[in-house]
């Protein structure tokens, strides 16, 4: 998955220390991010290489995480790509790059620049959020509310029946591959009761004898990722959510496609249903 990058090692323990001119740093634009276009990878800038026409730009960085001996920062200067060799990419690349440490320091510092931009003021009395120098998290000095990062806790359900696996599409989005159900943990519910409620909800079947699959960090909305299988439980006749889903098909495991973006937990369920290589029997 994503986050799977060894044998590099993800340090996200907060620092306060000044940007040097070796370490990367990550600049955004909406959903585009700064890469240097001559590479056919997700290659990130380096403060050197800007140095020259942006003298100041380590001074206005956020730290951000580091990767082995790596520290990455957030830069949110505009006309970056006004340097040749430079361009704004769209982050969908996240999807695709095979080195999969390039994704990951992409998306989360993605992430992290979404949660800066969301931020900019006080929800609660509208003053300056300040940015604390202790640890990630934003302040007000005017009335103490504080802001940590968002993180939307959600499952993902592989509903099983003998051999047959149910996967669906999302409808109204540019995504149309197979996916499984899934939904965000609603207040007051645990997420055994979220998978019982997705799935109710989402297709209109019961469930049973919910296994604990893995969990995954999934920058792209924000969220911690919570796997399960779940046994279908009686009638296998979907009723269709239509506002969630264009699509909901049982699918025997012999005719489910080998998962080739192996970057998700949904990808990861898909293909070791597929295998077999997942234990749903005692």
């Amino acid at each position: 998955m994503i986050q799977d990058i060894e044998p590099r090692i993800f340090n996200n323990i907060f620092k306060n220390i000044p940007a040097q001119p070796q370490d990367l740093f990550l600049a955004y634009d909406g959903e585009n991010i700064l890469i240097h276009e001559d590479r056919d990878k997700l290659w990130y800038p380096s403060f050197s290489d800007f140095e020259d026409h942006f003298p100041r730009l380590r001074e206005e960085a956020q730290f951000l995480f580091t990767i082995d001996a790596i520290n990455y920062y957030l830069v949110s200067k505009k006309g970056l790509d006004s340097i040749d060799g430079w361009t704004y990419a769209t982050t969908s690349r996240f999807r695709t790059e095979p080195k999969y440490w390039r994704s990951f320091a992409g998306s989360v510092g993605w992430q992290l620049n979404r949660w800066y931009d969301n931020h900019h003021f006080c929800s609660k009395c509208g003053k300056q959020m300040e940015r604390s120098e202790k640890e990630r998290t934003l302040y007000c000095e005017s009335c103490g509310f504080q802001a940590y990062p968002t993180i939307s806790p959600c499952v993902i359900v592989a509903v099983y029946d003998g051999d047959r696996l149910l996967l669906t599409k999302y409808a109204g989005r540019a995504y149309n591959r197979y996916a499984l159900v899934a939904g965000f943990v609603e207040i007051g519910e645990n997420l055994e009761q979220a998978v019982i409620r997705e799935v109710k909800e989402e297709v209109g079947l019961q469930v049973k004898n919910l296994k604990f699959y893995k969990s995954q960090p999934w920058p792209f909305s924000d969220s911690l990722l919570a796997g399960f299988y779940a046994e279908l439980d009686g009638n296998d006749v979907i009723t269709l959510q239509e506002d969630e889903l264009a699509l909901a098909v049982w699918m025997h495991r012999d005719d489910i496609t080998e998962e080739e973006l192996k970057i998700s937990l949904t990808g990861e369920m898909m293909e070791a249903f597929r295998t077999g290589t997942v234990k749903l029997q005692d």
